[in-house]
């Protein structure tokens, strides 16, 4: 069918750009890399790469950077994870059961009222009273799926297998659409949902890479809590070294966790603190080490090269290195989403998407979106500050709280 609501809407509704905090300086090569290797102060089988000392902050202590970074006002991402609540579950807590915790599905439910509101609701009242299905039922309803974010190419597809159903006379009810939505939905999303875990017994990097404000930090944290949980070794990796208190902020979350961080100063080459870390966790023989990056925009190319040299360095002790990269998303920029997935999958390869803040906008089918524009797992989406409510995607229970029934 033809898609007049879009063609008469577009532009309309373009995302706003999003700004960078900051412009980091152009990284200058990999020789600290390459550096010979010394023993660090103050650790303990672990090398350095001849980049300034390596800090490590043991369960329980945090260690502040050998160069403190300036107090200045909390960058976005920043203010985010300070805003989170002190009424959180213990972080030892088994959340490897948290499945079979009563009142999950309603935080779940709870976390995407907005967008459920802007979709479920939505298809509800319009084919309230109606009787028939036709082509002005149809061009609406076109327009309920583009207004909920789920893009052009996944709105095109529901559409369709709508379209077909209704000239195959299989669907005449309009009741029954809401019914067929939610199933193409499912289809949709079903082949995204692939859950990943650490393996025991080998050192893994995850390096986690988005734009500024996203979310980065407070998902390590959560991640962290969440595998030390079912029995992982943790190694952190702090090397977002550009922005303020950057540092500060994954060592709050070390403590809160009682894992340990690998850090250095303010301004330090992020390549040399990673390469440092990983040598540290293969070391000790850490499950996993998790390896924050600076934000930046997907469209800084010399920030996204920086990106890149990391990924070189890491290589270095391991061609397979990093061994899992996932970009994080915060679900309130909804279609420039897309951008970021295509550009970031383009410059470092990823392996998995994390969706976060779906609790805090209406925005919730950008998730198809994402789901449409390229063959990436979605590992978890975040529909609160809890901890908990940082999930592994399921699509059955996405889409079941997406359309759950008013009042249910």
């Amino acid at each position: 069918m033809v898609f007049n609501w879009f063609k008469r809407n577009k532009g309309k509704a373009e995302e706003e750009s999003i700004d960078a905090d900051a412009a980091a300086p152009e990284p200058k090569g990999e020789s600290a890399a390459d550096a010979p290797t010394r023993d660090v102060s103050g650790t303990t089988g672990e090398q350095g790469t001849g980049s300034g000392e390596t800090s490590v902050a043991p369960p329980g202590t945090a260690t502040p950077p050998s160069r403190p970074a300036p107090q200045s006002k909390p960058e976005p991402e920043q203010a985010q994870d300070e805003a989170v609540g002190t009424s959180e579950p213990v972080l030892g807590s088994p959340l490897a059961t948290e499945t079979r915790r009563p009142g999950l599905f309603g935080r779940l439910r709870e976390g995407l009222r907005r967008s459920r509101e802007q979709l479920s609701n939505s298809v509800e009242q319009l084919v309230l009273g109606k009787k028939v299905i036709d082509d002005a039922l149809l061009e609406d309803l076109e327009a309920i799926l583009l207004q909920a974010d789920m893009g052009v190419a996944a709105t095109r597809e529901i559409m369709d297998r709508v379209t077909q159903r209704v000239r195959r006379n299989e669907l005449k009810d309009p009741t029954a659409l809401r019914a067929a939505i939610r199933q193409a939905l499912l289809d949709i999303l079903q082949p995204r949902a692939q859950d990943w875990t650490p393996q025991k017994g080998q050192t893994q990097v995850l390096m986690m890479v988005g734009i500024n404000g996203a979310g980065k930090t407070t998902t390590i944290g959560k991640l962290s809590a969440r595998w030390k949980a079912e029995g992982y070794s943790i190694l952190l990796g702090a090397g977002d070294t550009f922005r303020a208190a950057a540092v500060e902020q994954l060592q709050g979350w070390a403590e809160r966790v009682q894992v340990p961080v690998i850090a250095q100063g303010a301004g330090a080459d992020s390549a040399s603190v990673l390469y440092d870390a990983y040598a540290a966790a293969r070391a000790r023989g850490v499950d996993l080490l998790i390896a924050d990056t600076a934000g930046r925009l997907h469209t800084q190319a010399h920030l996204m090269e920086e990106l890149k040299k990391v990924k070189r360095v890491l290589a270095k002790q391991d061609p397979a290195a990093p061994h899992q990269i996932w970009l994080v998303l915060d679900a309130g920029t909804g279609q420039n989403a897309l951008q970021q997935v295509q550009q970031f999958h383009e410059a470092v390869g990823l392996t998995g998407i994390c969706i976060t803040k779906l609790d805090g906008t209406a925005k919730g089918g950008v998730v198809a979106a994402v789901a449409k524009a390229l063959p990436l797992p979605i590992r978890f989406i975040g529909v609160g500050e809890g901890v908990e409510d940082l999930r592994p995607f399921s699509a059955e229970a996405f889409v079941d709280a997406l359309f759950a029934e008013s009042g249910s």
